[in-house]
């Protein structure tokens, strides 16, 4: 990939799935590339998501301190994007444009606050592009 993109958390989530081989060797390889190639990049949204779904609903549920060390080693380097007002009016703005859900859309506001060309999502429209972001589903 050419430029920043930004990795939604179904993403990092499928990196974790082993009912999904491909899909989590893909996802693995896209986490690593993010973390070696400097261009990949997640939000704050990203990690509390991650947070939410590791500790409470995987099937084998992570452990705080587990959580606590993937996110020093592998979220941490990547996240680049935190919370502000702005970034909530931007999201609004964008759900009432693209007719997003709030919180994909404070992804998209996310990835835009970023500068990414490339947003990496399971979950929106592949091949939609909102405000210069290119919506794009890897596992296609």
């Amino acid at each position: 990939m050419k430029g920043k993109y930004f990795i939604d958390t179904n993403i990092i989530l499928y990196s974790f799935d082993s009912r999904y081989p491909k899909k989590q060797s893909d996802a693995t390889k896209i986490i690593s590339s993010a973390i070696t190639d400097g261009m990949g990049v997640i939000s704050y949204q990203v990690i509390q998501e991650f947070c939410n779904v590791a500790t409470s609903k995987f099937s084998s549920k992570m452990n705080i301190s587990d959580c606590r060390l993937y996110i020093h080693d592998f979220l941490e380097p990547i996240c680049e994007i935190y919370p502000s007002i702005e970034l909530f009016m931007e999201a609004l703005s964008i759900r009432e444009e693209a007719s997003l859900g709030f919180y994909d859309a404070l992804i998209v506001a996310s990835s835009v606050r970023a500068s990414c060309r490339i947003l990496l999502s399971e979950d929106m429209n592949h091949g939609q592009e909102i405000r210069g972001v290119k919506i794009l589903n890897p596992f296609r």
